[in-house]
């Protein structure tokens, strides 16, 4: 699985000529890294002198991040599952008129599972950004800049993932499935510009 290679291994591939892994996989990693950040003011705040107040906080913060960046890391692996699957559909057989409606009944269907995959993405990094900021607030200020490191990441993530929201949409044939997957992904896009900047601010002020 590529969640489980070196770092240099998953840089390598994604620099190389193979179309996967590539930016959901990288949009995923993002995400991920976020709320492994997360999890670790976390854990360098619980236990500490002079943030007893806000342990068992920080305890569940840690639960939900941990949690997340499972998620996250396991998109990388469905990303490349589903460009797969777009492949495969695009690569069978179009000789006849019933090769050809099965084949785009396929591609079609690939590529909302290509939407679908970046949009939990998308989603999930929106989950960390709001989990950043807690850290931020409370969270040990000797280690406060890795909150900001951490919004910063889970922002890229958003941002990258709606990308591939976009592309695929273009090239379905489904205005109602399209609809429904830009207007979320839209939702969640303004929602969090402003956050990451308050966040960001935060964690400057907290330095």
């Amino acid at each position: 699985m590529i969640k489980d290679k070196s770092v240099q291994c998953f840089l390598d591939e994604l620099a190389g000529k193979a179309p996967t892994p590539g930016g959901g996989s990288a949009a995923a990693i993002m995400g991920a890294m976020g709320a492994a950040l997360v999890s670790m003011v976390c854990n360098l705040t619980i236990g500490k002198k002079n943030y007893e107040a806000v342990d068992a906080d920080m305890q569940a913060l840690l639960l939900r991040a941990e949690a997340l960046r499972a998620d996250l890391a396991g998109m990388v692996r469905a990303d490349v599952a589903a460009f797969d699957q777009v492949m495969a559909a695009y690569g069978l057989p179009k000789d006849s008129d019933a090769e050809k409606a099965t084949r785009s009944t396929a591609i079609q269907a690939a590529l909302k599972r290509a939407t679908e995959v970046p949009l939990q993405c998308a989603r999930a990094s929106a989950q960390a950004i709001a989990l950043s900021r807690e850290v931020a607030e409370k969270g040990n200020r000797n280690v406060i800049s890795d909150a900001g490191v951490a919004v910063m990441a889970a922002y890229a993530a958003l941002k990258s993932a709606a990308l591939n929201v976009y592309v695929n949409t273009n090239a379905i044939r489904d205005p109602d499935f399209v609809g429904q997957c830009v207007s979320e992904l839209e939702t969640l896009l303004a929602a969090n510009e402003n956050a990451v900047d308050e966040i960001y601010a935060l964690v400057k002020q907290r330095l």
